[in-house]
């Protein structure tokens, strides 16, 4: 049995979501997204899932074949990701008040953590927060240390939509609220800056 999902036009995270509800009753799944990061996410979630994608641009749409990765009697059941400390950042700079002082903090902040001998797993960030992730960020060749240290960065779609910077992300992957949540209702702990 196979499922069709039309996700054309829908926000951010509707495609994931509709993705995810189809992948739950079918081996087999078809999907039509408008735009590069719908692309990515779903195909991120079917991967996690054990479906194999293949991906076919036409014109201004992106369709993606999602199939099982295993037989339809051993489907795949999702382990949780083991649990860890977030950090959710969703400002620019760090505190309320004078905002020069807050980008100083926050740079001093990321060059301590790339020190630290505690990290977190992953790296959320949203609200004015993801231009900490775009060109001309002050923070770039720190968040990329901790990238190669094995932190995940994480960077809301949404945001950099808002703030015109998804063509701009220089370091980590441009994710959405569904990830998001997920990563956050997982985690042990969550650290918000």
């Amino acid at each position: 049995m196979s499922e069709n999902v039309d996700a054309r036009g829908l926000a951010c995270p509707q495609p994931v979501v509709l993705t995810k509800k189809a992948l739950e009753k079918a081996d087999e799944v078809f999907v039509i997204v408008d735009n590069e990061t719908a692309k990515q996410n779903v195909s991120r979630l079917a991967d996690s899932r054990g479906f194999q994608v293949s991906v076919e641009k036409k014109g201004e749409a992106t369709y993606l074949h999602l199939t099982r990765k295993v037989s339809g009697l051993e489907k795949s059941s999702v382990t949780p990701a083991t649990k860890s400390d977030v950090l959710l950042i969703s400002s620019n700079t760090i505190g309320r008040g004078d905002d020069i002082l807050g980008n100083t903090l926050m740079r001093s902040f990321m060059h301590t953590l790339t020190e630290a001998e505690t990290r977190p797993s992953r790296i959320i960030f949203m609200n004015s927060g993801v231009k900490l992730v775009a060109r001309d960020s002050e923070v770039i060749g720190d968040l990329r240390a901790l990238e190669k240290q094995g932190v995940e960065i994480l960077a809301c779609g949404t945001c950099l939509g808002y703030y015109n910077l998804k063509e701009a992300v220089e370091v980590g992957r441009v994710s959405n609220m569904y990830d998001i949540t997920a990563a956050l209702l997982d985690a042990d702990k969550i650290i918000s800056l």
